[in-house]
């Protein structure tokens, strides 16, 4: 019976959440993601302080531009109240970029700047010497406390950013006069060249610094991951293992050191626990090898004198005659078991198997011959390649397999179901491939994972009238393993099929 999966429907409206983008770009690696924070803390202190000295600088700087204000006095706005008195000395010594202006009830009445060149001296009525101020820059003269701190006015076109101060004059009118910030932006801004470029080379510096020091400070863990990598990939399951790997560093003092100590001493552990395990293994195929070898003397004996009974020229009672072939039939598969133990521990036990050219083509047409005339009541099917599947293994062996697995089919499915074996031989890369299946009612979910262990026996579904020693399977596997190769089943209702792969 097929088991049933319920789906549960989601909510109407939800939406499944995507993965972050952001998780696919992070470095996953520790030595990646050290060397990230590493040059992420670089920009971050960096950027920090580029970020405080040119703020610094700034403020410097416009501190010494309001202290120029502060002891010119208005020397050159004074000459704005009367023509003729910024004529002179006081004129020529200002500063090339220096702002004047004149303001009464808050209107512009007259502007100047010094531009530096012979004709400052004639005021600032020289046409070179004007400047023309908008609506809104004029309110903003006009809101300028006299005598109050310096202010920053944006003068657009080619003046730029000027800071102003403003002061009384003797006419009732409001002085005002500025310093450009230009000297000063540009100073600031060679600064940010400089440090831009002195920050790249630090980063690009550190970040190859800091990935070459990040990789040898980490050669301890990658040690440590190349050993449990070499210990991964031994086979444990089965057989004697020797875990002679260790991690060289084990010093207590260092983080690593600790986990490569605290590695050593579970491969210590593991390496005992599997030692014993292979004592036990061992002393098991020991007993099963000796006591199928010496159950095979008694089991003669008692189906030689079951056979001299039943031959006897006298009357033999019924019930004692039902009796001895009872007896018979069960030293019979008391043989048969015996048989079968006894190779399981050979093959258990790593004893070459025989090495020759074997037929494996002829060896299904004899194997399904013998099926069918010891299952009539089943449809057969053969289908076999066109060239004759020659490989070299044990004949014998190998035709055991095919028996059991021809068998098995017959004896766990009903009269009436079709069985196929199926022989095709790989050209890609030269493996054989041996398929049995069959059209029954399939092998239990439960049952499937554990079908090739030894004494399982099949459910009532597929139930058989015959008895089975429950190692035929185990014995398919055996075999094709200590051939290198795989056997693997399948199974639903209507379809149970058994592969096996060989070199």
């Amino acid at each position: 019976m097929k088991p049933r999966i319920r789906l549960t429907p989601r909510p109407r409206g939800t939406r499944l959440t995507p993965r972050p983008r952001g998780t696919r770009l992070a470095p996953r690696t520790l030595r990646a993601r050290l060397i990230a924070g590493l040059l992420v803390l670089l920009v971050v202190t960096c950027a920090a302080v580029g970020f405080a000295t040119t703020a610094a600088l700034r403020h410097f700087l416009v501190d010494r531009l309001d202290q120029q204000l502060a002891e010119s006095g208005g020397r050159y706005a004074a000459s704005l109240e009367h023509a003729g008195q910024g004529t002179g000395p006081d004129t020529r010594a200002q500063t090339p970029g220096t702002l004047g202006v004149r303001l009464i009830g808050g209107r512009v009445t007259a502007a100047g700047v010094v531009d530096g060149d012979a004709d400052d001296t004639d005021g600032p009525d020289d046409e070179d010497d004007r400047i023309a101020f908008t609506a809104a820059q004029q309110r903003a003269l006009a809101a300028l406390t006299p005598g109050g701190p310096a202010d920053t006015l944006d003068l657009g076109g080619a003046q730029g950013h000027y800071r102003v101060r403003a002061v009384a004059g003797r006419d009732g009118d409001v002085l005002v006069s500025g310093l450009p910030l230009r000297p000063a932006e540009d100073t600031l801004r060679r600064l940010e060249t400089l440090e831009l470029t002195v920050f790249a080379i630090a980063v690009v510096a550190a970040g190859a610094a800091g990935a070459l020091w990040v990789r040898w400070s980490l050669r301890p863990l990658g040690r440590v991951v190349v050993m449990a990598e070499r210990v991964s990939a031994m086979p444990l399951a089965s057989g004697e293992v020797l875990l002679a790997e260790r991690v060289p560093d084990d010093d207590p003092r260092t983080e690593v050191g600790r986990v490569g100590a605290a590695l050593n001493r579970m491969l210590g552990h593991v390496g005992g626990a599997l030692a014993r395990r292979h004592a036990v293994e061992e002393r098991l195929r020991a007993f099963a090898a000796d006591a199928s070898h010496e159950l095979r003397t008694p089991v003669a004996a008692v189906r030689g004198h079951a056979e001299l009974a039943l031959r006897h020229p006298g009357a033999v009672p019924a019930p004692v005659r039902h009796s001895l072939e009872r007896i018979d039939a069960e030293a019979v598969r008391m043989g048969t078991i015996v048989e079968d133990l006894l190779l399981l521990a050979r093959l258990d036990a790593g004893r070459p198997l025989a090495a020759t050219e074997v037929d494996l083509t002829r060896i299904a047409l004899n194997a399904v011959a013998d099926a069918r005339a010891a299952g009539a009541d089943h449809r057969w099917r053969l289908v076999l390649p066109e060239e004759p599947v020659v490989i070299r293994g044990d004949e014998h062996r190998l035709s055991q397999v095919v028996a059991n697995l021809l068998a098995n089919a017959r004896s766990h499915t009903p009269a009436g179901t079709g069985v196929e074996l199926r022989l095709v031989r790989d050209r890609a890369d030269g493996r054989v491939e041996l398929s049995v299946a069959d059209d029954g009612p399939g092998i239990a979910p439960e049952l499937l994972d554990r079908v090739f262990e030894r004494f399982v026996r099949g459910d009532r579904a597929r139930s058989r009238a015959t008895g089975s020693t429950g190692l035929g399977l185990a014995i398919v596997q055996a075999v094709v393993q200590a051939h290198g190769g795989t056997v693997d089943a399948a199974s639903r209702p209507g379809r149970t099929a058994f592969t096996v792969r060989l070199p």
